[in-house]
């Protein structure tokens, strides 16, 4: 009524662990790797590969070949090197448990049977040399000439390439020395006319500065035409203009006459009192006399 158990193969069963069991290296969940930084090493290597792809893109290449050719790697360095497709092997040892399961399996070799026998051959009977090494000797000599014959062209398409890229070097270093020489005219083209213009609003300023003085120097002297005369007038007035002659005889003559004068004038008048009092004393000592005369001659009578 049970099924029938299935037995399967040991050397298929996953649940089986081969070899040594110590070998076994269990990662943490500590030391697992973690999200962010998976993602920012994934966002790095992306803009490595695009530095390096616009690196690739800016490099300048070969150009195209012609139809019905393709380009093939060669080596154009100093020294050659050997390109080989095989894959570059290294040799790694283990050191593997003193004791195995089991000694391995010798081979199996079956009795031997029968008997042996031997056959003569002798020179020629087989093959002839020199007839059957004739074709594979054209062989050679036809793989030779023909690997020469490529040579040669893959030496002339690379003596080609090289004029080819030579000449592409020169007419792009002659096309950049135009597009520096055209800049550099550009250059002095703009500072010439930067130049101009700040020298032409130089110009615009110095215009108006100078009709601003011309206007302010009219309008200056429109409002001092009339303003000069009276204050030259007030200052003549005042005796800031004079003239030195009239000054001379007004501060140096004029008072020595007027103290000439007064000394004069005192002199005079000092005359006229002493005279006028002499005078009166002399009239008073007649009077006196008189008066004395007519007191004594009345009373005589």
């Amino acid at each position: 009524e049970k099924e029938p158990v299935r037995y399967a193969n040991l050397m298929y069963d996953r649940r089986v662990v081969r070899g040594n069991t110590y070998a076994l290296q269990v990662i943490p969940v500590s030391t697992q790797p973690n999200h962010l930084e998976v993602q920012r090493l994934r966002e790095a290597r992306k803009r490595a590969l695009a530095r390096k792809r616009a690196k690739e893109q800016m490099q300048p290449r070969t150009p195209e070949p012609v139809e019905g050719r393709e380009h093939i790697h060669v080596q154009t360095e100093l020294y050659l090197e050997e390109i080989s497709d095989r894959i570059i092997e290294v040799d790694r040892e283990c050191q593997t448990d003193a004791f195995l399961d089991r000694p391995p399996t010798p081979l199996f070799i079956p009795a031997k049977t029968g008997k042996d026998v031997a056959t003569q051959i002798e020179e020629g009977e087989l093959f002839d040399f020199d007839v059957e090494v004739k074709p594979i000797l054209e062989v050679l000599i036809g793989k030779t000439v023909e690997q020469a014959l490529l040579e040669v062209m893959e030496e002339e398409e690379l003596a080609r390439l090289w004029a080819h890229q030579r000449a592409y070097a020169e007419l792009r270093n002659a096309e950049l020395a135009e597009v520096q020489r055209l800049e550099e005219q550009d250059r002095r083209y703009r500072e010439e006319k930067e130049r101009r213009k700040l020298q032409h609003m130089q110009m615009l300023q110095k215009q108006k500065e100078t009709t601003e003085k011309i206007a302010a120097r009219a309008f200056a002297q429109h409002y001092l035409a009339d303003l000069i005369p009276s204050v030259f007038n007030n200052l003549r007035e005042s005796g800031f203009f004079y003239d030195p002659i009239e000054r001379d005889i007004e501060t140096e003559f004029l008072p020595w006459l007027m103290a000439e004068v007064e000394a004069t004038l005192e002199g005079k008048i000092l005359g006229r009192t002493m005279l006028d009092s002499l005078i009166r004393t002399v009239v008073e000592k007649r009077l006196d006399a008189f008066s004395h005369k007519l007191l004594s001659d009345q009373t005589e009578a």
